[in-house]
């Protein structure tokens, strides 16, 4: 069945939920030499880092392409865009602003105004500036200073025109996957770094919500937070106390410190080399209130206990998507309603969800069955957690392109629309067609 369909009095099927398209600076704008060197491309230069052995140079080549690109969002009838900015394009070595970076910008904030579809703006996507990553990049406090100093000069400069502003987009992975076990950029290795990198960035978020708060009063500033609940492989309190553990260690690292002010108590089980250097000030600035929280899901983690470390997470079984993520849609409405019930949440926006599927071109048509199921699925999952009382006000398809899918380079596909990376033609995939014809009915 080529559509998605919510319950007929589903909130998701009123005109002041916002649907929106999802895209990341790195992945699909090219023209690397028209910016800074990033800690990307320093990783992808490196062998054996990125599965193909690509790397961000052309991408999309969205920086040429982006007029068309707004016209393809804007055919597709959705109310939001998310679009993360490259710091290393609008902010010079010496820390001023780089007029042409920021005018491709406004450009785009101008058309999006124009066009009346609500800008979204994430301001890390995880290229930091190469020059900063050899001072130390998030293992280094101060990276957390040049962080908000870029934030206040770019919110001056985009003045009325962003809907919202996310400080950062999943700092787990720039922590954990970039510092502690090197599978993204920077690429370094070792468990004591993680956490210190991890309190840099949410340090890092907080600096940046003042100077939103006081440049942009009238955006939704916020954070976008990544969450693979984890679950027990058994009701064994072992398993169940493993898997609470990797829940502290990967999701609530994370959101506990923005909403409570402290970290998880499993902090004191981890060796005193591990923990990061929390300043008197600093949980106080980290828990700034935010006008609303940005959530990312993929797939859920099973766990059980370990006789070596805190706990072992267990290959993925089941139907599985084509980065080999399992497809367990319940997941996601348990995450929403746990954390409504854990936190004092503000307005929630899912700011990221969908499916790598190994999708074919054939006759300029993409039939990508699995992908508008997993919408479908997970579209009924949020229902369920509004119905819940959870306070969802978005939903924002990953992703809007298909597109440079960091360490697995462009062998995998998430996006709504086809790109060819030869020719750089888009093609809207079914999946697209189906998302479109739900927004437009509402």
């Amino acid at each position: 069945m080529n559509k998605i369909s919510l319950p007929l009095n589903s909130k998701m099927l009123t005109k002041e939920f916002t649907y929106g398209v999802a895209t990341a600076s790195f992945q699909i704008e090219g023209a690397s030499e028209k910016r800074l060197p990033c800690i990307w491309d320093t990783f992808c230069a490196k062998e054996n880092t990125v599965v193909d052995g690509s790397n961000g140079d052309i991408a999309c080549d969205h920086y040429n392409h982006w007029k068309e690109d707004i016209e393809l969002i804007d055919s597709l009838g959705v109310d939001a865009y998310r679009l993360s900015i490259s710091w290393p394009r609008v902010i010079t070595e010496s820390g001023e602003l780089n007029s042409t970076g920021v005018n491709f910008y406004l450009d785009i904030l101008n058309e999006l105004k124009k066009r009346n579809i609500k800008a979204f703006v994430t301001l890390y996507h995880w290229d930091l500036p190469q020059h900063l990553e050899d001072n130390g990049g998030w293992l280094n406090r101060e990276t957390a200073y040049k962080f908000q100093q870029y934030a206040d000069l770019i919110s001056q400069a985009f003045g009325d025109r962003v809907h919202s502003y996310a400080t950062l987009n999943e700092p787990f992975c720039s922590a954990y996957l970039g510092y502690e076990v090197g599978v993204h950029a920077p690429g370094l290795v070792g468990r004591e770094n993680g956490k210190k990198a991890a309190h840099h960035l949410l340090l890092a978020h907080g600096l940046a919500m003042s100077v939103l708060t006081k440049n942009s009063p009238d955006s939704l500033n916020g954070i976008v937070l990544n969450f693979t609940p984890a679950y027990a492989i058994d009701d064994k309190p072992e398993n169940i106390t493993a898997a609470s553990f990797a829940d502290d260690y990967f999701n609530q690292w994370y959101i506990k410190p923005i909403f409570d002010g402290k970290y998880p108590e499993i902090m004191q089980q981890l060796p005193q080399s591990c923990h990061p250097d929390i300043h008197r000030e600093d949980m106080a600035i980290i828990s700034h209130p935010v006008d609303f929280l940005g959530v990312n899901f993929y797939t859920r983690a099973v766990y059980q206990a370990s006789d070596v470390d805190y706990f072992d997470e267990l290959p993925a079984t089941g139907k599985l998507t084509d980065i080999g993520w399992e497809v367990f849609p319940k997941a996601f409405s348990e995450l929403l309603i746990s954390l409504n019930e854990r936190y004092n949440l503000p307005p929630v926006y899912i700011t990221e969800n969908g499916a790598a599927i190994d999708d074919k071109i054939v006759n300029n048509e993409v039939i990508d069955q699995d992908r508008i199921d997993y919408y479908q699925q997970h579209l009924l999952a949020v229902n369920d957690a509004i119905e819940s009382g959870v306070d969802i006000q978005g939903y924002f398809a990953w992703s809007l392109m298909d597109n440079f899918e960091w360490a697995e380079g462009y062998l995998k596909r998430f996006g709504i629309v086809y790109v060819d990376y030869e020719s750089q033609l888009r093609t809207i995939k079914n999946s697209g067609h189906a998302y479109k014809t739900l927004i437009s009915n509402r």
